[in-house]
């Protein structure tokens, strides 16, 4: 049950100080973490590292493998080496995401060919995907908007159907569940971020679920430079590489303020998804709704974001509640519309139908149920 009490140790935030969008939560554990790797001999790339991979796999993995990493982005380019998606490939994936879904595939040379949205959940749309594939496609991309998990099953199908991998972008996500499994049980490859805002969160990290163990010990060299670390800090190492790795490695700073977070996170998913619902049950104008639910037969949503799609005035409704220091945004743009993906703008009804119409709103462990009852009221008063 939500109460007007913020999860976090923060002072609640009053109605002049207004509500911001986002607002980090840092776990009561986190200092005594740091202060005790700093305290030791690991800062780098250590135990805590490893612990930090042992306990995502227990609580969120299944069978697939955990490789933690620097950033989001971070893993997504090894998920797509791991892949075997190369220079001339074509990868499909969502137009609605964050960039760092698919710049990784311009590190490659790789082709981002975009696939329309399915407008009540800005997930990617199944049919669309399956009418791009062609001979040069290795592999789809997908993302959990705002929590909301993709179409799991369709898309294994697909992959199966086309002999393609499936690599799960759940930066949104952990803690969701399709048709009662974690996205990492039915993706090849998933990706988690840790990022200063996300619902687990260590100022920046990621991690990659590996499903093909084979993969693994691949993965640990292309994080580390190419170099197989184990070995060479085993003395046995025979000093060569003979792949272009990276410096995308964890390190234990964050790594303890990520365990720390992990003893809270069912506290926060449980936050979130009460201020979702009081979202839902506020929210009554009809010029306006609301994308997904906390859960359906399907699915499971962990509720990083609370969307709304509006029937216009978009910038008309962010300027009110601006007025009474809410903070509201966009937060992600249809990615064709960025020159680095050259002349990519293609004909994406559902994409083009919301564009100018969605709107994020605060849900975090500063809010309130309070918080979301005058959210509402203003939102319900017209605009």
């Amino acid at each position: 049950m939500i109460t007007n009490k913020p999860m976090n140790e923060f002072p609640l935030l009053s109605e002049k100080d207004g509500v911001p969008l986002f607002y980090p939560h840092v776990a009561k554990g986190a200092i005594a973490e740091v202060t005790e790797t700093l305290s030791g001999r690991w800062i780098g790339q250590g135990p805590k590292v490893d612990r930090f991979e042992d306990e995502v796999k227990r609580r969120f993995l299944g069978e697939s493998s955990a490789l933690a990493v620097g950033s989001g982005t971070d893993a997504l380019h090894l998920a797509y080496i791991l892949a075997g998606v190369e220079s001339g490939d074509e990868v499909i994936t969502t137009v609605f995401t964050c960039t760092a879904t698919n710049i990784p595939l311009l590190y490659i040379g790789a082709t981002a060919v975009f696939a329309d949205i399915d407008p009540t959940t800005m997930n990617i749309d199944v049919a669309d995907v399956e009418r791009k594939i062609t001979s040069k496609t290795k592999a789809i991309s997908c993302v959990d908007y705002g929590g909301i998990p993709c179409d799991y099953e369709a898309l294994t199908n697909l992959c199966k159907k086309y002999n393609l991998k499936l690599i799960s972008d759940a930066a949104h996500s952990i803690g969701a569940k399709y048709k009662g499994k974690f996205a990492a049980e039915w993706a090849d490859f998933t990706i988690f971020s840790f990022q200063a805002i996300k619902t687990l969160t260590m100022g920046d990290g990621g991690l990659l679920a590996i499903k093909d163990e084979s993969l693994l010990e691949k993965g640990k060299r292309l994080r580390w430079f190419g170099i197989d670390r184990s070995a060479k800090q085993g003395g046995i190492w025979e000093n060569d590489i003979v792949e272009i790795g990276f410096k995308y490695q964890m390190n234990d700073i964050a790594a303890g303020i990520g365990l720390a977070g992990l003893l809270e996170i069912d506290a926060v998913i449980e936050h979130r998804n009460g201020l979702l619902a009081e979202y839902i049950e506020r929210l009554t104008t009809p010029r306006c709704s609301i994308l997904g639910r906390a859960s359906t037969e399907d699915y499971f949503n962990p509720a990083w974001l609370v969307t709304i799609v509006v029937d216009r005035g978009r910038v008309d409704l962010m300027s009110k509640l601006r007025s009474h220091n809410i903070e509201t945004a966009q937060c992600h743009y249809r990615n064709d519309r960025y020159s680095i993906f050259g002349d990519r703008r293609t004909d994406l009804p559902q994409m083009d139908s919301v564009e100018d119409n969605y709107l994020v709103l605060p849900n975090h462990t500063a809010v309130t149920a309070a918080d979301v009852h005058r959210i509402c009221d203003i939102i319900n008063e017209g605009w």
